[in-house]
């Protein structure tokens, strides 16, 4: 019997997991947020009887079902995934777990103390690309891997949407930028080379979107900015989101912007709302670049580069072994054997890799994952919870890294 599952958090990712689940056969039994718009739509969409404005409210009603999908903003994740799990539900945890250690480990201990099933939105771990690549390494492709190098190109307007207008812009508001954006690219390389790291090290900050960055009679609105300089601007509201809507574009990231997205309500979101904004009004604090370095107790390394100043394509990663080297882009794996040459695997992926294509697979991956694990109520089909704590903890490191100037120490490994 497919489960049924309840919604805390009707936006983008809420309704993309809700989407995945329906179609797989799951029931969505209930939803909570507070924007009426967005509970009409899951109504409508999977013909939902009981909707909240406050997750609390689940709280307060008997259980809805088997397990709860969390997309709540990221500083309600720890609370509610708590509550919940003493609740009785098992839950899909959208990414971060929470946005300071302090409340990673309460969830962790919440899992312990109930033994819920707790699957974390580490996406790039469910995609058929994930899948070939983890398949090469096991069959020794390479060797012993060695090295990894692994690059997010976050891409320039994706980075001016989320994190210079949109909700992750200040670290107090939402979290820090390498957890909001990466914490699971530091899984992926956890997932691409396992073991215990030693040393962790970190720079980067906010380097361009800065008040005196602003171009000369730029205005605080894309709207009503001169058009000799709006033209010129790579992050024009006009341009990301009027334009895209032009060319018959209706989802992420213009449902964020405006909902239901049509033209007259992205207009007035960008007239009166963040999104709208100039990107050098000094509102934003987390960081547009950043790289981390990771030393394994046993000599390997990895590094990982996160660029908000970048053209938005799939992640790419580089792993260096001992009798070759593998690099991924998203859809060519290239293999390259010492000695015998190169072969070339082609996955036929399409779109960019990123949430406007459902992460390459990751999205619908981790969703069935999740269902067949409550169906058959076998936790090894989704991420060990322990090595989601991990990348976790490895992020935060590198946080502290960053900002104090050296080099981290991981003195008690997680078990």
């Amino acid at each position: 019997m497919a489960p049924s599952l309840v919604f805390l958090g009707a936006g983008n990712r809420g309704m993309a997991y809700a989407h995945h689940a329906h179609a797989l056969g799951a029931r969505i039994a209930g939803v909570a947020d507070p924007r009426p718009e967005r509970l009409q739509a899951f109504r409508e969409a999977f013909s939902v009887e009981r909707t909240f404005a406050d997750w609390r409210e689940v709280l307060e009603a008997p259980l809805l079902g088997e397990a709860a999908v969390i997309a709540l903003p990221d500083r309600l994740h720890a609370e509610a995934a708590v509550a919940l799990m003493e609740k009785g539900y098992h839950l899909l945890l959208e990414k971060p777990i929470a946005p300071t250690w302090a409340e990673v480990e309460r969830v962790a201990q919440a899992k312990e103390r109930t033994g819920r099933l707790v699957a974390v939105a580490h996406v790039l771990r469910y995609t058929p690309y994930a899948r070939a690549l983890k398949g090469l390494l096991r069959e020794g492709a390479v060797g012993e891997v060695v090295s990894v190098q692994h690059l997010e190109p976050v891409g320039h307007w994706h980075y001016a949407h989320s994190f210079v207008r949109g909700n992750w812009r200040r670290e107090e508001e939402s979290s820090p930028f390498l957890l909001a954006k990466s914490v699971h690219d530091l899984d992926w390389l956890l997932f691409v080379m396992p073991g215990e790291v030693r040393r962790v090290a970190s720079f980067g900050g906010l380097f361009h979107f800065r008040p005196e960055n602003r171009p000369p009679k730029a205005a605080s609105r894309c709207l009503e900015c001169p058009e000799e300089v709006e033209r010129n601007c790579p992050f024009s509201a006009r341009r990301i989101y009027l334009e895209a809507y032009e060319k018959g574009e209706r989802g992420w990231p213009l449902d964020v912007v405006a909902y239901p997205v049509t033209w007259e309500n992205l207009v007035k979101a960008l007239a009166e709302g963040p999104y709208g904004e100039c990107v050098y009004l000094g509102k934003n604090d987390v960081a547009d670049h950043q790289v981390v370095m990771l030393e394994y107790r046993d000599g390997r390394t990895a590094s990982l580069h996160v660029e908000g100043l970048s053209r938005m394509r799939f992640r790419k990663t580089r792993i260096f072994g001992t009798r070759g080297e593998l690099f991924g882009d998203g859809r060519y794996l290239r293999l390259y054997r010492f000695g015998e040459g190169e072969r070339v695997f082609d996955l036929e992926t399409e779109r960019e890799g990123s949430i406007r294509s459902g992460h390459g697979g990751g999205d619908l991956g981790l969703v069935r994952a999740f269902l067949e694990a409550l169906t058959q109520e076998d936790e090894s089909l989704v991420e060990p919870f322990s090595e989601a704590v991990q990348a976790h903890r490895l992020t935060f490191l590198a946080e502290e890294a960053r900002r104090e100037g050296r080099v981290v120490q991981v003195d008690n490994p997680l078990p």
